[in-house]
């Protein structure tokens, strides 16, 4: 393996690229396994630190610290090269895991989570801009449908890892299994990734970089709280996003003008990026409202045991592998990939009106099918989107690109949470007056306001039998009244959930006809770095 070389560029050639690229898949396999490993621990963690009024801030703060510093990641690699800020992440990754797992109060697993997340940051948008740096944008799309095929696995085997892990040693390990892969990374970076030097002297624009944090954090704070602790047109929540418009709008103004930009509003004219975007935020929509609700469809009306849960979601991640694998090879074999996105389009509208067509009898066979065309289309669109935008910028700009995109991206599932979640609020409550029988009506007044996701867990469901068994053995039949009603109205309100899905699902088809067609570059795409790669020291491949 060669000794890393200082140079005027990012690029990496000869063999060590397939070191780079090894550590870039490890990489995106344990920091995407995080998230899984961790929900699958929660229960516990939530016991054990006694905290559940804080359970949502364990992944608010993470997904907050992470979210807002990719795009000055991805700017700050593009000039000072990607190891700093690699390592940097790996770093902070490491030691936020480290602390979580010492954590003895929520606030202390909160503030480990949130220094955890800064970490994240450099983690979601290096390694993309990594495989840029290795292979053309010709190449790149069999890389970027293996990159999202690992994301795939880790999300499969996530689940399962951290429920053994919990169950046999302590949820504590939940944190501390990343330390070796964390390790692992750093060496690795270390030794395959150039040393970069500016050529020229550069102005980083640190005062945007604040700016742009101070913007995001409340409306982020506000997608994280609308429609669960304050209403959408609360006092609170108008505060909080009028705040941050405010300070995003004065960001905008303050971009136009800076020398060297930390977010280049040139970028939004390109008609390819913006279309991407677009397409990014209404397919983030679509499959985070899966993700997140189809497992509470499975458990409350298909009745599939909570222990079981982990694996609900394998066979979208199976779909979604499969299709990026596909995607990738068919769009290097091509050059092209307009066509290949409206087919993947119309195939996620197909399996967004499959999961319309399930109701309270919906066997989970028919489950399985219509969660793996989902997670065929959304997998083969995803990397697509990924390749046309780094394709139609100069390679010298890709980091910018790649983390600005990954960044407006991720807002669509934080945008979809809170939509979704007030839909089936609204949507169960509703029902369930109908629902409900008659012998019961009085009961409804103790369950107006309880998330439904609350009343699928064994200790709500104990409390309320617990409740009937004063009625001697009639108790138990009321008790099963009552949860039929329950399921009846969590089906009604996943189903109009789901309908909420397809319109996003059928917005993504139509924007995929406004993306531009242009052909994939071969090793021209490098020419703007007019080959500067210097090194000052003798590489050894």
């Amino acid at each position: 393996m060669a000794t890393a070389a200082v140079q005027t560029t990012n690029r990496i050639t000869g063999q060590r690229k397939w070191w780079a690229l090894a550590t870039v898949l490890l990489t995106m396999f344990f920091s995407s396994m995080d998230q899984t490993v961790v929900s699958t621990a929660m229960p516990t963690i939530i016991s054990d630190l006694k905290g559940f009024s804080l359970y949502a801030w364990v992944f608010s703060a993470y997904m907050m610290a992470s979210s807002v510093t990719v795009p000055i990641y991805g700017k700050l690699s593009d000039v000072f090269g990607r190891k700093p800020f690699y390592l940097f992440g790996l770093i902070m990754f490491g030691i936020g895991s480290a602390v979580s797992g010492q954590a003895h109060t929520m606030m202390e697993l909160i503030w480990a989570r949130a220094f955890q997340g800064i970490g994240a940051g450099a983690m979601m948008s290096m390694p993309r801009a990594t495989v840029g740096d290795i292979f053309d944008p010709k190449e790149r799309g069999r890389w970027m449908g293996v990159m999202m095929g690992v994301f795939g696995l880790s999300s499969i085997i996530g689940p399962a890892l951290g429920g053994w892990i919990t169950d046999t040693f302590s949820w504590r390990w939940v944190f501390y299994i990343n330390l070796p892969f964390a390790v692992l990374a750093i060496i690795g970076v270390l030794f395959t990734l150039p040393r970069v030097r500016a050529e020229h002297q550069v102005k980083v624009d640190w005062f945007g970089s604040v700016i742009l944090v101070v913007g995001l954090l409340p409306i982020l704070l506000g997608l994280t709280w609308a429609g669960s602790k304050y209403a959408w047109g609360s006092p609170v929540e108008l505060t909080l996003f009028i705040g941050g418009a405010i300070v995003l709008v004065l960001f905008i103004l303050w971009e136009r003008r800076a020398s060297d930009p930390i977010l280049t509003p040139v970028l939004f004219k390109n008609r390819t990026f913006t279309t991407s975007l677009i397409l990014g935020v209404l397919v983030g929509m679509t499959m985070f409202g899966s993700l997140m609700f189809l497992p509470i469809y499975v458990q409350g009306v298909i009745g599939l045991n909570a222990q079981s849960s982990g694996w609900v979601m394998a066979p979208m991640m199976i779909g979604f592998i499969i299709g990026s694998m596909a995607s990738g090879q068919i769009t290097s074999k091509t050059g092209r990939y307009k066509v290949l996105g409206i087919v993947s389009a119309a195939v996620i509208i197909v399996g967004s009106f499959l999961l319309n067509r399930m109701n309270i009898n919906t066997t989970w066979p028919t489950v399985v099918v219509n969660m793996v065309v989902l997670g065929l289309g959304i997998g083969s669109l995803m990397p697509m989107m990924n390749l046309a935008v780094q394709n139609a910028f100069p390679y010298r700009m890709m980091g910018t690109v790649n983390s600005t995109q990954q960044f407006v991206g991720s807002l669509g599932g934080v945008i979809a949470s809170p939509i979704f979640g007030s839909v089936l609020n609204k949507a169960f409550a509703h029902k369930l007056t109908t629902a409900m029988p008659a012998t019961l009506k009085q009961y409804q007044s103790k369950l107006a306001g309880i998330n439904p996701q609350q009343l699928l867990t064994k200790q709500a469901q104990q409390s309320i039998a617990s409740d009937f068994s004063k009625f001697g053995a009639a108790g138990h039949q009321l008790y099963l009244q009552l949860m039929h009603a329950v399921k009846v109205s969590l089906t009604f309100g996943i189903h109009r959930l789901f309908e909420v899905g397809l319109v996003f699902a059928i917005l993504c088809f139509i924007a995929t006809f406004f993306l531009p067609e242009a052909k994939l570059k071969g090793q021209e795409y490098f020419e703007d770095a007019g080959d500067q790669t210097k090194a000052s020291t003798a590489a050894t491949e």
